[in-house]
C-alpha cells in the first residue's frame, strides 16, 4: 500500500514514475466495487510469497524462475495499486495505511530475499547482507518521514518498480542461458576457498550499490539535521 504519513511529502522520481502513475490510475478506475486497498495489499504479499517459492523451487528446476517473475508482477499489482485505489476513491486512511503498508512491506522483503538465498543461485549470506541493507534504507525512509516530513521512494532514479523489472530480466536470462546459470569461479582468501556463481557477483554489486546509497544518504541527512537542530550556545 503506497500510503504514508499524512504530513509527509511523497518523493517519487524514478524513471518509470510518470508512466506508472497513469497505468495505476487507469487500473484503479476499473477495479470492481468489492476490491479494497486491504485486499490489494494482501495480493501483493501473495505475490511476494510466489516470488520466494519460485526461487526455492528453482533448486530442482530452473524453469520455476518464471514463477518468480510472475510473483513480481502480482506483487507490483497489489503493492502499487492499493494506495492508488484509496486515492482514486478518496478512502485514504493515512495512519492505518502507513502502519499496514510498512509492516507488510517488511514481511514481503524478507520473504523475497530469503527465497533468493535458498535458490542455490546465490550464497544465502550475500542475500541476507542485501536484505539487511535494504531494511536499513527502509528504516531511514521512515525516520525521515517522521523528522523531515519527506517520504522518499527513489534512489538514483530507481524505485521498487524498477527493482522488480531488473529481477524479472535477471530471472529471464538465467532461465534461458545455460552457461550463465552454470558459471562459477573459485578463489582462495585468507586460507579459505570460495566458489561464486554469476548471481553471487550480481548480488555483490547490488550490495556495494546499497552500501554507497545508504552511507551517502545517512551522511547527507546527518549534515541536514545538524543544520536544522544546531548545538545550543552557552551563555
Amino acid at each position: 500500500m503506497e500510503t504514508h504519513k499524512a504530513d509527509a511529502v511523497r518523493i517519487q522520481t524514478s524513471i518509470l514514475n510518470a508512466l506508472e502513475k497513469k497505468v495505476l490510475v487507469w487500473l484503479a478506475e476499473r477495479q470492481p466495487k468489492w476490491m479494497t486497498s486491504d485486499i490489494l495489499t494482501y495480493i501483493g504479499t501473495f505475490g511476494a510469497a510466489i516470488v520466494a517459492l519460485g526461487y526455492i523451487l528453482s533448486v530442482w528446476n530452473i524453469n520455476f524462475l518464471w514463477l518468480s517473475s510472475l510473483g513480481f508482477i502480482i506483487n507490483w499489482y497489489g503493492d502499487s495499486l492499493d494506495g492508488t485505489l484509496a486515492r482514486v476513491r478518496q478512502t485514504q486512511r493515512p495512519i492505518y495505511g502507513y502502519y499496514l503498508d510498512h509492516t507488510i512491506d517488511t514481511i514481503n522483503e524478507v520473504m523475497i530475499f530469503i527465497g533468493v538465498g535458498l535458490s542455490g543461485l546465490m550464497h544465502v549470506e550475500i542475500a541476507m547482507f542485501a536484505l539487511i541493507l535494504y531494511l536499513l534504507m527502509t528504516v531511514n525512509v521512515s525516520i525521515n518521514a517522521h523528522l523531515k516530513k519527506e517520504f522518499k521512494l527513489t534512489y538514483a532514479s530507481m524505485g521498487p518498480t524498477e527493482f522488480r523489472i531488473i529481477m524479472i530480466i535477471i530471472n529471464t536470462l538465467f532461465a534461458l542461458i545455460t552457461p550463465l546459470r552454470e558459471f562459477s569461479s573459485s578463489f582462495t582468501l585468507l586460507g579459505h576457498e570460495f566458489t561464486f556463481k554469476a548471481l553471487d557477483y550480481i548480488g555483490i554489486v547490488i550490495v556495494i550499490i546499497l552500501v554507497i546509497l545508504h552511507l551517502s544518504t545517512v551522511i547527507k541527512d546527518i549534515k541536514g539535521y545538524a543544520k536544522m537542530d544546531p548545538m545550543p550556545r552557552k551563555d
